[in-house]
């Protein structure tokens, strides 16, 4: 009776490994839960302080003479623009201006379609199938052109904070415009202080986003897009206020290169925002005037970028009550500490969507990744990428 051939069994095993069931359950295993609270050194702690300073300072220039102003209700699109700053921080010096240009352009973009798109009489349905589909064109935009973290979710969070049940022409504008401005002001604030920042070198080389092949980004894009709109629907079945949060839950997992960053990245994100979302709550019960919010949003800039590059989770703490604060400044304080449970919840649905969309959508070659990386490694390692 002749043996098996080993070549044969084992290429048996790896197909058998490499089944989404099979994925699922190295995604749930204990060692993948302990991956995602490792730390991580930043590749420049000096280069993600500089890009939050940079948003910090447009932010504490821009949005008080805003408030001050005869066009105080705009002061929620306002700091949207402020978000420009962040982009880029690790690119090539005429590289990051360039980037930081585009990246202006496309938030800008996002605010004047979908606030045009409510002027049109577009109903809710239509507007949430096309802020789906922004998360496949912004998530195609922000890889083709390199422009790193925070990636396409700043662009998905001025179009979720653009929609509206109707707006006269005028508002269109003024929204547009606000947004702009602002963002026109983070290019001269970074462009002034460029010569801060540390630039790569041969010896010091940064994070390089790899250029994936036009087949790869469609993919990714489609697949962002199909994750994004299965969110947002179901955010808004359930009566959620805010369904774009349950699409950047989504697109914010599904953004990772492997299964393992994925469910890590779901991870951190879901527990980075109930702790976020308490501390807004504590501060929202307190119907905080703007002059305070203000100034708690230009530190909590400073301090996501410290922190985001260590471990997801722990900027994800000073993110969320920055993204529920702006979006109080922006509905001129008629909403409060109500939002914070609504946060927590998008994001958990979101990020559930994210990672069972990434499983159903992996290609073989993905899961064969995650079966290896699993058999190789029963300690985890240090999250990369």
């Amino acid at each position: 009776m002749s043996g098996v051939d080993p070549a044969t069994a084992q290429d048996a095993e790896r197909t058998l490994s490499s089944r989404r069931r099979d994925a699922a359950r190295h995604l749930l295993h204990p060692r993948q839960w302990s991956d995602s609270m490792l730390l991580s050194l930043q590749p420049s702690l000096r280069n993600a302080t500089l890009a939050g300073l940079q948003a910090a300072i447009t932010a504490a220039l821009a949005l008080p003479m805003v408030h001050l102003s005869p066009w105080s209700h705009l002061i929620g699109f306002a700091s949207l623009g402020a978000l420009v700053a962040l982009f880029g921080r690790f690119a090539p010096s005429r590289k990051r201006i360039r980037i930081l240009l585009l990246c202006g352009l496309c938030q800008v973009l996002a605010v004047l379609v979908m606030s045009a798109a409510a002027w049109l009489g577009a109903p809710t349905g239509v507007q949430l199938v096309m802020l789906a589909l922004a998360c496949a064109l912004f998530l195609f935009v922000s890889v083709t052109g390199q422009f790193g973290a925070p990636g396409p979710l700043i662009f998905v969070f001025a179009a979720g904070a653009s929609t509206s049940d109707g707006l006269a022409f005028q508002q269109v504008v003024e929204r547009t415009a606000a947004t702009a401005a602002v963002a026109a002001l983070a290019w001269i604030v970074c462009a002034a202080s460029e010569a801060l920042r540390h630039l790569p070198s041969p010896e010091r080389p940064f994070p390089v986003e790899p250029e994936r092949p036009l087949s790869h980004r469609l993919m990714a894009a489609a697949r962002s897009a199909a994750g994004a709109g299965i969110a947002i629907f179901a955010s808004h079945a359930l009566g959620a206020s805010h369904p774009a949060w349950a699409a950047m839950g989504a697109l914010a997992v599904m953004q990772g290169a492997h299964l393992h960053i994925t469910m890590s990245r779901a991870l951190q994100r879901m527990a980075g925002t109930l702790v976020g979302a308490m501390l807004a709550w504590a501060l929202l019960t307190q119907a905080p005037s703007v002059w305070l919010v203000i100034s708690v949003l230009v530190g909590l800039q400073l301090l996501t970028e410290m922190v985001i590059g260590i471990n997801y989770a722990f900027g994800q703490v000073f993110v969320t009550p920055m993204a529920l604060l702006m979006t109080y400044l922006g509905a001129a304080r008629t909403v409060g500490p109500e939002m914070a449970p609504e946060r927590v919840l998008d994001t958990i649905l979101g990020a559930m969507v994210g990672i069972a969309m990434a499983v159903l959508l992996s290609t073989i070659d993905d899961r064969r990744h995650l079966a290896e990386r699993s058999r190789a490694a029963p300690a985890p390692g240090p999250l990369r990428g």
